[in-house]
């Protein structure tokens, strides 16, 4: 009976043991990141929008801060780190006129070619600028008016979901609301009617295990959607402080709210750029999770991309 006794003992503590080890393997945190390059201010541009993560290279849109009338697109490789403004091929200049806000940005290829479908957030005009790119240099390539039950919809995030032979679906984002639209392959111009799908969680989402009290005040800014993984990545900042949270087994049809991941979480809280520490996008590349950054402190502006520091997406 004592070697009984003592054999139940052992077996629950090792089975115990074994649940708290799988369920702290299980919770992910993320709050290092790695410098990929600079993005300075030009002339004409120095605040920074949007951002996408192509294959090789890193695209991130800075514009004329209040004024919404002129960008510049950095390329940027995301291993060496070499950077170069591209070349606005319409006009041969560094600048263009059409992307106003240009607050975020998705890659879709269009028969061979490279493109950049991005959000303005004019009111009037475009919603959505299609720029075709090949090396250094983009052309502008196709404007498109966003509508939801009929009137004018400025969203200020975009991102892929599929391309057919004939279409592309792309998710809208406005505040915390995910909309669908499609566009025809190879239009130049037209009419997006978007409809609203799900919303995201924000209050009450766990950061590290923890809820963050004023996450419900922190600025919206673009996302990313994995399509292949069904994972949706939505980045909110305040002051110094930026988190990404991490919404899974998201689809075009879902519907009412998306439940934040309560596994995984990113979070950086920046004493070195305490002034302004602000992801405005984030992108997937070979599993890496990248993004774009507003950085400032006391010396001045400090914009670039980066890389989360042990991440890849499973």
């Amino acid at each position: 009976m004592r070697f009984g006794r003592r054999l139940t003992i052992l077996v629950a503590m090792v089975l115990g043991f074994l649940v708290l080890s799988g369920h702290a393997a299980q919770a992910a945190y993320y709050n290092t990141y790695s410098d990929i390059a600079s993005t300075p201010d030009t002339s004409c541009c120095t605040g920074v929008q949007g951002f996408a993560a192509g294959t090789t290279y890193l695209y991130s849109i800075k514009n004329h801060t209040n004024y919404d009338d002129v960008s510049v697109i950095y390329r940027v490789h995301k291993t060496t780190g070499a950077r170069v403004v591209m070349k606005n091929g319409t006009n041969n200049t560094s600048t263009n006129t059409w992307l106003g806000h240009g607050n975020d940005m998705t890659i879709v290829d269009i028969d061979g070619q490279h493109h950049m479908f991005i959000v303005t957030m004019n009111a009037s005009g475009a919603q959505l600028v299609r720029l075709r790119y090949d090396g250094t240099t983009y052309y502008h390539a196709g404007s498109y008016q966003l509508r939801l039950n009929g009137a004018v919809s400025t969203p200020s995030g975009v991102d892929r979901v599929s391309v057919t032979s004939t279409a592309i679906a792309f998710m809208f984002k406005s505040g915390r609301t995910i909309y669908n639209g499609t566009l025809p392959l190879r239009a130049a111009s037209g009419t997006i009617n978007l409809t609203q799908a799900f919303n995201l969680q924000v209050e009450g989402a766990l950061v590290n295990g923890a809820t963050v009290p004023d996450l419900g005040t922190f600025a919206n800014q673009g996302f990313f959607y994995d399509e292949a993984k069904r994972v949706l990545y939505y980045p909110l900042t305040k002051d110094n402080r930026s988190i990404v949270l991490v919404y899974r087994n998201v689809l075009p049809t879902t519907t009412g709210t998306a439940p934040a991941a309560t596994d995984l979480s990113f979070r950086i809280t920046s004493s070195a750029y305490s002034v302004k520490f602000e992801i405005e996008g984030v992108g997937i590349s070979d599993g890496k999770l990248y993004f774009s950054t507003n950085r400032a402190n006391s010396s001045g502006a400090h914009d670039g991309v980066h890389v989360f520091n042990g991440y890849v997406a499973a």
